[in-house]
């Protein structure tokens, strides 16, 4: 596997996602970054701007195995983990693996779900293993977790923790699409049931596992200066000190950001990483990561607008 070689797969995997996600060549890029940084994602969007829908294309066009919950109010942990259920002819208890013993993760509406069930992923996402009875069971080197949610309905929801937010990478928003955008996917849809149009059968599975393990070895050699990593560092020591945060990122999002960073310059046919690299992705690393001070709320300010503002400050090395 050469930088070559990735570019090629990455390109075929953006035309099969494109098959049927269109005008989000942006969240694409970066759920592509995630996977080969080993993070998960998070996407955020109002009803009906395709998150399910682009999640099951994306993991179609893997050849790994999916997996979806559908989280709800009365969903428990063991039915996201499994459990161990005693079998009467071999006189011994035999686990019954959840939906989270898989490759691709889909947990739908995350928020639906009480905090215990929540919680029933934060060991899967931050070590790839879950405890089941006492005992460790490996979920592999490539589980992933795409996650979404809809921040319009409150009633009935749980938000996630900050703890389990900074298990994801990213944190990825999906809007409406622009106007020429929308009317394309109208066009592909017009006459479709629903079911159909959802349907991603016509995806090809473009990247095994093992493609996914060598394009993961390459990343790891991609260099990162010291300037470019002292830079990332003062970033994100900036979101602690900003007055108009009240907690800024960990060192775990510093961490993070730097696997990001490899994997965003090998996207782009590069061996080496750059300010920019970091500056695209520093946003949607960090939005989740931090909680603003009451004042700047009242004040109507973003975490984006927070972040855009340090970003502006640290002077990038040149």
């Amino acid at each position: 596997m050469d930088l070559e070689n990735l570019r090629q797969q990455t390109d075929a995997l953006r035309i099969e996602i494109g098959k049927m996600v269109l005008g989000q060549d942006e969240i694409v890029e970066l759920l592509l970054v995630s996977l080969y940084a080993r993070g998960h994602v998070l996407l955020e969007g109002p009803p009906g701007t395709a998150k399910t829908l682009l999640a099951k294309s994306f993991s179609s066009a893997l050849a790994l195995e999916f997996g979806r919950i559908q989280f709800t109010p009365d969903l428990m942990p063991g039915d996201v983990l499994g459990a161990s259920i005693f079998d009467f002819k071999s006189n011994s208890f035999i686990l019954t693996k959840g939906p989270v013993f898989s490759q691709i993760l889909l947990a739908d509406e995350i928020n639906r779900a009480p905090p215990k069930t929540q919680a029933a992923l934060l060991q899967a996402m931050n070590e790839r293993v879950v405890s089941i009875d006492g005992t460790d069971h490996e979920l592999g080197r490539e589980f992933m977790v795409i996650a979404t949610q809809n921040p319009i309905e409150q009633q009935g929801t749980y938000p996630l923790p900050e703890a389990q937010l900074d298990r994801f990478l990213f944190k990825l928003i999906l809007d409406f699409p622009p106007e020429d955008i929308e009317m394309a996917i109208l066009q592909n849809h017009a006459g479709r049931p629903l079911n159909v149009g959802l349907s991603t059968d016509g995806i090809a599975k473009v990247m095994t596992s093992s493609d996914l393990m060598s394009i993961r070895n390459l990343i790891d050699k991609i260099i990162l200066k010291d300037d470019i990593l002292a830079y990332i560092l003062r970033l994100v020591r900036a979101t602690r000190e900003s007055s108009e945060i009240a907690y800024g990122a960990s060192t775990r999002a510093a961490d993070a950001l730097v696997g990001a960073t490899r994997a965003i310059a090998a996207i782009n046919g590069r061996d080496y990483a750059i300010p920019d690299d970091v500056k695209k992705l520093f946003i949607p690393a960090m939005r989740h990561r931090i909680l603003l001070l009451p004042v700047a709320e009242i004040e109507g300010r973003s975490p984006e607008q927070a972040l855009e503002n340090i970003i502006n400050q640290i002077e990038a090395p040149r």
